[in-house]
C-alpha cells in the first residue's frame, strides 16, 4: 500500500525538474494573480472572472508540480496535467493558428506549448494507469515523440522568420548574434528530422533539450539574476525552462539507446521517466 506524502524514491531527474518548474509557475501565478503573460494569453477580451481563472491556473500548476513528486499522487497528477496542457494548447494557442495561419508567430506559440505538452504526454503515457490506444503505453510515448518532433519546426523556423528579433536576445558579449539565431533555428529543424526519421534520435532529442536549456540560461536566467523583482523575467525564465524540460522528458525515453544508434532499433523505449 502506497504511503501518502512519501516522495517517489525512483523519480527520474527529468520528472523532478519538470515538476520543479511547474511548482515555480504556480508560485509566480499565485503571487502575481495573473496568467503567464504571452504564453497564456487569453483570446477573449474582458474575460469574466479573470482573476479567478488566473488563480485556478496557478493552483493547478502548483498542485501538478507537487503531485509529480509523490508515488501516491503520480497517477492522478499525470492525468490532470495532460488534460491541462491539452486545453492550454487547444484553447489558448490553436485559435491563433486557425485565425492567422500565415503568421509564423502563431505557430511558434503553439510549438512552444506543444513541446511542454509532449513532456506531459510522456508522463501520462507512462504513469496514468489507463490503456488508451495511441495515448498510453509504448504507443503513447512514441506518439508524444512524433508530436514533439512536429512542434520543433514551428520553433526553429521562427529563428529565420524573425532573425533580427532572435539575434536581439543573444547576450551582447557573444559575437555573431545573427549567426547564433540561424544556428539554433537550424538545430531545432535538424532535431525534428532526427526524431522523425530515427537518425540518432537520442542524440537529436537530448541536443534539442540541451540547446533550449542553454537558451533559457543565457537569455532569461542571467538577466533575472540582476533583476530579481522583474515578474516578466521570472515568467519568461520559468516558461522557457518548462519548454526545455518538456523536451528533456521526451529525450529521457531514449536513454536505453546508444547515442549514435539509428533506424528501427533507435525507437526503443525506456519506461518510467
Amino acid at each position: 500500500m502506497e504511503k501518502v506524502g512519501i516522495m517517489d524514491k525512483s523519480i527520474r531527474l527529468s520528472r523532478l525538474l519538470f515538476a520543479a518548474v511547474f511548482i515555480g509557475l504556480g508560485v509566480v501565478g499565485l503571487i502575481s494573480g495573473d496568467f503567464a503573460l504571452v504564453w497564456q494569453r487569453i483570446p477573449i477580451d474582458n474575460l469574466p472572472y479573470r482573476s479567478f481563472f488566473a488563480y485556478l491556473t496557478a493552483a493547478i500548476e502548483l498542485s501538478c508540480g507537487l503531485g509529480l513528486l509523490f508515488t501516491a499522487t503520480l497517477r492522478i497528477t499525470v492525468r490532470v496535467l495532460f488534460v491541462f496542457m491539452v486545453l492550454w494548447a487547444i484553447l489558448l494557442k490553436l485559435p491563433a493558428v486557425v485565425v492567422v495561419p500565415s503568421l509564423e508567430a502563431t505557430w511558434l506559440g503553439f510549438g512552444e506549448i506543444g513541446v511542454i505538452l509532449a513532456g506531459a504526454w510522456v508522463l501520462f503515457a507512462s504513469h496514468s494507469g489507463w490503456k488508451l490506444r495511441f495515448l498510453t503505453g509504448d504507443s503513447g510515448i512514441r506518439s508524444a515523440r512524433v508530436f514533439m518532433a512536429l512542434c520543433l519546426p514551428m520553433i526553429g523556423l521562427s529563428h529565420f522568420f524573425y532573425s533580427d528579433a532572435t539575434a536581439g536576445f543573444v547576450p551582447h558579449w557573444m559575437p555573431f548574434p545573427l549567426g547564433w539565431a540561424y544556428l539554433t533555428g537550424a538545430g531545432s529543424l535538424a532535431a525534428c528530422l532526427g526524431l522523425l526519421f530515427r537518425v540518432m534520435p537520442r542524440l537529436a532529442a537530448t541536443a534539442e533539450a540541451a540547446m533550449l536549456g542553454v537558451i533559457t540560461l543565457l537569455v532569461w536566467v542571467l538577466p533575472l539574476l540582476a533583476k530579481l523583482d522583474d515578474r516578466t523575467l521570472w515568467t519568461a525564465s520559468l516558461i522557457s525552462a518548462t519548454i526545455a524540460l518538456g523536451a528533456y522528458v521526451v529525450a529521457d525515453t531514449y536513454r536505453s539507446n546508444t547515442w549514435l544508434v539509428s533506424g528501427k532499433s533507435g525507437n526503443a523505449i525506456s519506461a518510467d521517466p
